[in-house]
């Protein structure tokens, strides 16, 4: 096994940001494409907003996502407890160790970390008052894509709290020594951050890990990073929306990644086979629903039968609100498999088959006032409709294929087209001009039921 160990560490603060997925995936993607291993960790020391809840769903949508973690929560591992809030006493033990060397005082009730240098004073214009400034060196970060990074740290920052929390700087180093991590993969907002970081690891004589700060996601409209309040931008809402996670992750893996050439959709194990730190690229990634929806409407059309049928009916029984919905799920199963396999074709997202595929579970649906205007304004629908009527007994129902050779026939025997026909049998069938194919819909809905549909919709028309 590789040596490469990355950490993924959220807190369970509220919702799963679509940020924080794409960076557990680049940690997970890169521990895979490494034969490294992937380390979940959980940054729960904010005791007032941290929720049970919060951490559940953070465990649900990385497994959701496929993102097993190897070392963590649930798992164990060598390097435990892999929550903050369950390792006090290793914080203790490394400030120990930093007090020892010198590097620590105490001051507003707080506990400072010191900075090695020529201390002077001066006064601070943005904040009104004299503070001291330390002479240092620039620290000099390597990163695995940004480049040379050079930042000066020139004031000592508090690392315990006057409540006696330690604080975000020293727990994120503390852990990442005590867990041997060797790759810390996270979004560029943390680059201020690192320089504080590397005097930690310096101070406490570790070494420092190789950094990769990935680009921020963009919110799709408007400057910005995006935040938990855009739309689009919870995890949980695709899982909620039937989508699939398989589309979900390639999305992710291309926000701010390039496997090198113009391919867009490919399967995971490509995507770990190709992954590597310096393919991702330093501009920001713009999020973009629709080029998400077109990834998942790619992925739906290429699902086996049965795990499609799975989908919708994992998606339809959690509309428990939704009638139409309902009245599918209590249909039979042998009869709802072949509406949604109907359907699979024409749909761009699970989210829409309830009202797409309505019409099949009911025979008390609208009829659309616009396209029946349309269709009954153009030849002699009626009459093309009671010809139909007159031809289906005949018709052999088995197959698309048969069912439009008897709609052919019987347009050659009228001197009229397939479409003379097709327009009105819809319009009666399902009450608007859009969904599966007509000879499908013939087919699915059987001889008795498609009769009676026309008569009816004859009689409602006069």
């Amino acid at each position: 096994m590789s040596h490469v160990r990355v950490r993924f560490a959220p807190s369970p603060t509220g919702f799963f940001h679509i940020g924080s997925a794409r960076t557990a995936l680049f940690n997970w993607l890169y521990a895979r494409h490494t034969g490294g291993t992937f380390v979940l960790r959980i940054e729960d020391t904010d005791k007032e907003r941290n929720s049970e809840a919060f951490l559940n769903v953070i465990y649900d949508s990385l497994t959701w996502l496929g993102m097993t973690w190897d070392e963590g929560p649930k798992v164990g591992g060598n390097f435990g407890p892999y929550r903050q809030s369950e390792r006090t006493e290793i914080y203790r033990e490394y400030l120990a160790k930093l007090t020892a060397a010198g590097r620590t005082y105490e001051k507003d009730g707080a506990i400072w970390f010191k900075l090695l240098g020529e201390r002077y004073e001066v006064f601070d214009e943005h904040r009104k008052k004299t503070v001291t400034k330390v002479k240092t060196e620039p620290t000099v970060i390597d990163d695995q894509i940004r480049g040379r990074v050079e930042r000066v740290e020139d004031e000592d920052f508090v690392i315990f709290r006057s409540d006696g929390n330690p604080v975000f700087h020293f727990v994120n180093v503390v852990d990442d020594i005590a867990m041997q991590i060797t790759h810390v993969i996270r979004g560029e907002d943390h680059l201020s951050n690192t320089s504080k970081h590397v005097e930690l690891f310096k101070a406490l004589g570790a070494p420092v890990p190789q950094f990769a700060h990935i680009p921020l996601i963009l919110k799709q409209n408007g400057p910005g990073k995006m935040s938990k309040r855009d739309q689009g931008a919870l995890v949980e809402e695709y899982q909620r929306r039937g989508y699939l996670p398989e589309a979900l992750v390639n999305f992710l893996s291309l926000l701010g990644w390039n496997p090198g050439d113009d391919r867009e959709k490919m399967p995971i194990a490509e995507i770990i086979r190709l992954f590597d730190l310096p393919g991702v690229n330093q501009s920001n990634a713009r999020f973009d629903d629709k080029k998400l929806a077109h990834m998942n409407m790619a992925y739906l059309l290429e699902q086996p039968a049965d795990r499609f049928v799975s989908l919708a009916r994992d998606y339809f029984s959690r509309q428990t609100e939704n009638p139409a919905a309902q009245a599918a799920l209590a249909a039979d199963p042998a009869y709802f498999r072949e509406v949604m396999l109907l359907s699979q074709p024409k749909i761009k997202g699970v989210e829409e088959l309830p009202a797409y595929t309505a019409y099949f579970f009911t025979e008390d649906f609208a009829i659309d006032a616009k396209v029946r205007d349309k269709v009954l304004g153009k030849g002699d629908p009626q009459a093309r409709l009671r010809e139909l009527i007159e031809a289906l007994p005949a018709f052999d129902l088995s197959s698309d294929t048969a069912i439009e050779e008897g709609i052919k026939s019987l347009a050659t025997a009228k001197s009229l087209g397939f479409g003379d026909y097709q327009s009105v049998a819809r319009l009666a069938l399902s009450g608007t001009n859009v969904g599966p194919s007509i000879t499908g819909m013939i087919r699915v809905l059987g001889r008795d039921r498609t009769l009676a549909r026309f008569e009816r919709f004859l009689a409602s028309v006069g």
